[in-house]
């Protein structure tokens, strides 16, 4: 049942339970309200002010990605220490807000399949452009957090908005890319119709 409530499987009208698939229009929609979403949540910590406390666990969070990044090229191990820093930091953003009811809505709309904030990530790994493109992240990451400490509401809004769209090109690079050599799979991405 949890699963069905998720999203993850359709009950079957005699009995039983089948995996849904979904459009690929379904994954953009999730992504594109995670980041109206966090956009919003960026807005309201600007606007509203940020715990102090919160703040300085971003940077030091961001600090720990920029060391990621220092290096040429990332490994298997590098992109997962990535993905963990990238989702702690997309959660103290949503703290930031102090809003439980925002928070609450958030986790659904991230919970949703392929819509976190580092759903696609692995589809850069192992790609020529995998580091490039996390180094694009990361200085969006920084433009908003420094957003956030300037009080500049609406640009933190605008900037985590367009921090998802990351989100859609990987999307789009998993469905539609030609995968290189070393390239493996997206789990679970076979359970994405792509549009014809």
């Amino acid at each position: 049942m949890r699963l069905e409530q998720e999203g993850l499987l359709e009950a079957l009208p005699n009995g039983g339970y089948a995996v849904r698939t979904f459009s690929e229009r379904d994954v953009a929609d999730a992504i594109e309200l995670r980041g109206t979403l966090e956009g919003l949540v960026a807005r309201l910590a600007a606007e509203r002010g940020a715990a102090p406390v919160v703040l300085r666990e971003a940077r030091a969070c961001l600090l720990r990605i920029d060391e990621l990044l220092r290096e040429p090229a990332l490994d298997d191990a590098a992109f997962s220490r990535y993905v963990t820093h990238n989702e702690k930091f997309h959660a103290l953003l949503c703290e930031m807000a102090g809003s439980p009811v925002i928070a609450q809505q958030l986790e659904r709309v991230v919970n949703l399949p392929f819509a976190s904030p580092s759903g696609f990530v692995i589809v850069q790994a192992n790609s020529p452009a995998a580091r490039d493109m996390l180094v694009i992240a990361q200085d969006q990451h920084l433009q908003v957090l420094d957003a956030i400490e300037s009080g500049e509401g609406s640009r933190a809004e605008a900037l985590m908005r367009e921090h998802s769209r990351i989100a859609r090109r990987n999307l789009r690079e998993a469905l539609h890319g030609t995968p290189s050599a070393e390239q493996r799979p997206l789990p679970g991405v076979q359970l994405i119709r792509r549009r014809g």
